[in-house]
């Protein structure tokens, strides 16, 4: 068996740090905020829409 030599692990460089840190800044982020805010108004919708508005049912 011959062993294949591996390749030495990339090492990140500034510029690609800084890529990546922007996208989840400036994309990443700003989409799960309005997909965990609009998920929760959704569920809260449905279940006025299942169980009525909230207050006093008597």
């Amino acid at each position: 068996m011959s062993e294949q030599p591996t390749a030495p692990p990339e090492i990140p460089t500034k510029r690609s740090e800084r890529r990546v840190f922007l996208f989840i800044t400036v994309f990443l982020f700003p989409v799960l905020s309005v997909m965990i805010v609009g998920g929760y108004g959704f569920i809260i919708w449905m279940l006025q829409l299942i169980f009525g508005p909230p207050g006093s049912h008597g």
